[in-house]
């Protein structure tokens, strides 16, 4: 028996245009509404994630992050998450062009739960989300948003 996909906010990092709109239509693809809230930097991010800029956003379910962002890096992003007592337990996927092994092993220890290279070609791009999207909302359970 299938699960149906539960409802997550999504908190996705990224400053690509079009990895946006590729990530946009992969969520979209299950047909399920999920709030999705975009940053298109890391300090945006982080002023919507510690309160400067959330008046309207609730607390994100799932965090998808890009590494390489504009002014606040995407390590330092994740870092900060990690650090919260009240975001650290939020999933958080490295989404990223890079393939270095001293960014994933960075980014394992500070406490990544997946790490994740874009693919290059746009259907396996939206692969990736869509089974990104399978796992954390079908799968696995996510621990409650606080």
């Amino acid at each position: 028996m299938e699960n149906a996909p539960r409802p997550v906010h999504i908190f996705l990092v990224e400053d690509n245009p079009s990895d946006i709109e590729i990530t946009r239509r992969a969520l979209q693809k299950r047909r399920v509404t999920d709030e999705l809230t975009i940053a298109r930097d890391g300090q945006e991010a982080l002023d919507i994630l510690f309160g400067h800029q959330n008046d309207h956003v609730p607390p994100p379910g799932l965090i998808l992050l890009d590494l390489n962002l504009p002014k606040v890096d995407g390590r330092e992003v994740l870092e900060k998450i990690k650090s919260d007592p009240k975001l650290k337990r939020v999933p958080v996927i490295v989404l990223t062009a890079s393939t270095r092994e001293e960014d994933i092993a960075r980014c394992y220890d500070l406490g990544v739960n997946t790490f994740i290279s874009k693919p290059v070609r746009f259907e396996d791009f939206i692969e990736v989300v869509t089974t990104i999207k399978e796992y954390w909302t079908v799968i696995a359970t996510l621990p409650p948003v606080e």
